[in-house]
Order: structure tokens, then C-alpha cells, then sequence
């Protein structure tokens, strides 16, 4: 249950318009892009004209390769420079946490037809139905898309925003300043009545991202006071607990291996 703070498999979606179908993030196997294309067939029965990838990471960009032919995949141009250099030692780290014998074996990558530049917005036309694809800047990657739908005001995050509170959002490239000012876009950008799709959990509203924001910023204010007081790493880690953020499965491994450490070297720059 997502109530109690724990990690669920990864959430995607898809759009329908007059002329096809776009489908956000295309899951980490076979097994499960064909469920996501089983779903668009019986619930919609159009063909994937699109398909867009929040990030690199396999489990929301593996399946790629089993798309339609004719499917136009989109995806940031650091995703793709990502892949094109990492994908073999991508694929190990998935294995590693996911397990062997689950199809990441057979992963060939598969990047973009269309390519969103930093900072950049594409507006594509479904027929009917308008859907942007927005780069907010970095948030968990230095390739994190955002996908959003006016008319039903519904924003796909990916990992930028891992799952609602308590969950947390994980620094796993660094970048503490800017995911905040980043996070802090979106929160600006979004409509009261928006809803938001999280990378990993059930669907939230647009004050559930305070959570992130204000977790983030307590990071930022307590961790520089420790820099200012001259504090090393270790120590740092140490007294920056922050308690009052707990109830995430992975709070232990999340907030002090990796996010406290992050902005550690972030703050210290």
C-alpha cells in the first residue's frame, strides 16, 4: 500500500486523440509493455502514434523496443546521450536491483525519433487533443520530461517526483539546488485542480508536491548550517536526522546515504 511509505512498480499512462494513442513511460520488459499496449488496444483500439520517456532509466524506457514500428518515441536529448554511453552498465545496475531472468537481458536500446533540448517544450497534436512535453530542468536526471494534458490538467512527473509523501525525492545524480528550483516550477506551473502522476504511486494533487518541496528545502537550510559550522561529511550526516520527514520504507537508505551526501558536495561548490 502506497499509505505505508512502500515502493510500488513503475506508473505510466496514456493519452487518446482523434488520429492515436501516446503512452507515457514504455515500462522495463516485454512483459509489461505488452500490458500496456494490450490495455491501449482493448480499452481504446488505436495505434500508438507516440510514446514518450520520462527518463533513462530502464524501467521507464526499456520497452522501447517492442513498440510499433511506426510509434515516434520522444525523449530528451541527455536521455539520449545517456544511453548511447551507459546502456551496457544501465543494464547492469537494473539486473543488479530488478534481478536476472526478468528480460532486461534481451534490452536493445531503442532512443528518440524526437529530441526536447534543455529548457525546451514540444506541443504535439493527437488530433483533438493538444499534450505538452516540457523539460522544467533537472530534477532526478539531467533528462527528466514532464508530460502535460490542458484539458484534463493531468501532469506525468516520472522520478522527478518518486511517489507521494511519505516517499522522498531521491538525489541520485546530485543537483540539490536545482531539483528544488525545479520542483518549485512545477508547483507554480500547475493549476490548483491539476493532478499529478508520480513516478512510482497513485495519483496526486498539486499540494501533495509541498511535501517534496519542503523536504528539499529543510535538506538545503540544515545542511548548509552544518557546512557553516564546519561540520564533515560524516558529522553532517549524523545531525541532519530530520525525523519529521520519516515513514518512507527507504528513508534509511535515501535520506542518509544519498540525499544528506548530495547536498553535502552540492552546498560545498
Amino acid at each position: 500500500m502506497q499509505e505505508e511509505g512502500k515502493p510500488v512498480a513503475t506508473s505510466g499512462g496514456f493519452i487518446v486523440g482523434d488520429k492515436g494513442v501516446l503512452i507515457i513511460d514504455t515500462m522495463l520488459n516485454k512483459r509489461l509493455n505488452q500490458q500496456v499496449q494490450d490495455i491501449v488496444k482493448n480499452k481504446v483500439g488505436k495505434h500508438i502514434q507516440y510514446a514518450v520517456n520520462t527518463s533513462a532509466h530502464g524501467d521507464h524506457s526499456y520497452g522501447n523496443m517492442y513498440l510499433p514500428k511506426e510509434t515516434i518515441i520522444t525523449q530528451h536529448s541527455n536521455t539520449q546521450k545517456y544511453v548511447s554511453k551507459n546502456f551496457k552498465a544501465d543494464t547492469e545496475f537494473m539486473m543488479q536491483n530488478f534481478g536476472k531472468g526478468r528480460g532486461i537481458e534481451e534490452i536493445i536500446p531503442h532512443t528518440g525519433d524526437i529530441l526536447v533540448e534543455a529548457n525546451g517544450k514540444i506541443k504535439i497534436d493527437l488530433g483533438g487533443k493538444f499534450v505538452e512535453i516540457i523539460d522544467f530542468g533537472f530534477a532526478q536526471t539531467g533528462g527528466d520530461l514532464f508530460i502535460w494534458e490542458p484539458e484534463s490538467k493531468v501532469l506525468w512527473a516520472g522520478n522527478a517526483i518518486v511517489a507521494p509523501k511519505p516517499a522522498l525525492t531521491w538525489l541520485l545524480d546530485g543537483h540539490l539546488v536545482e531539483t528544488l528550483a525545479t520542483l518549485t516550477k512545477v508547483y507554480d506551473f500547475l493549476p490548483k485542480d491539476a493532478r499529478v502522476v508520480p513516478g512510482h504511486g497513485s495519483v496526486m494533487g498539486k499540494e501533495d508536491i509541498k511535501w517534496h518541496i519542503d523536504y528539499l528545502a529543510t535538506v538545503k537550510k540544515q545542511v548548509q548550517a552544518a557546512i557553516d559550522d564546519g561540520l564533515t561529511l560524516e558529522q553532517t550526516v549524523k545531525k541532519v536526522t530530520m525525523p519529521e520527514f520519516g515513514g518512507y520504507a527507504l528513508f534509511g537508505w535515501v535520506h542518509p546515504s544519498l540525499n544528506i551526501p548530495a547536498a553535502y558536495k552540492d552546498l560545498s561548490k
